[in-house]
């Protein structure tokens, strides 16, 4: 069993910066895939981006490449998700998610573990 919370959302103005954290609970952290999802009221959710456990492979989606980027310390059981060049459209519920193994998917489905989620809202 896995337990994840993410921690830094908030309100932010458009341009602005966010990093988010995803603290997990276990041993075995660096055996999981990790990844970052985020969704508004009314859409399905979005996928970011992913990290391999080893933190050398990451996939990214179209919206987030070139301003969001994922990382990871196993050290310390912690997922980021770093946020650049912020716009209202960012403004969602922002998810962790973690998966066995080394693929990195794209599909909610996949992930066997999720956090609750933090709110970023962007101001324009």
């Amino acid at each position: 069993q896995v337990q994840l919370r993410e921690s830094g959302g908030g309100l932010v103005q458009a341009g602005d910066s966010l990093r988010l954290s995803c603290l997990a609970s276990g041993r075995t952290f660096s055996g999981y895939s990790m990844a970052w999802f985020r969704q508004v009221p009314g859409k399905e959710r979005e996928f970011l981006a992913a990290i391999s456990g080893g933190g050398i492979a990451v996939s990214y989606a179209d919206s987030a490449k070139g301003r969001f980027t994922i990382s990871r310390t196993n050290a310390i059981n912690t997922v980021y998700l770093q946020m650049n060049s912020l716009n209202p459209e960012d403004t969602a519920v922002y998810y962790c998610a973690a998966r066995r193994g080394y693929r990195l998917e794209a599909f909610p489905g996949a992930y066997d573990y999720w956090g609750q989620g933090t709110q970023v809202s962007v101001s324009s």
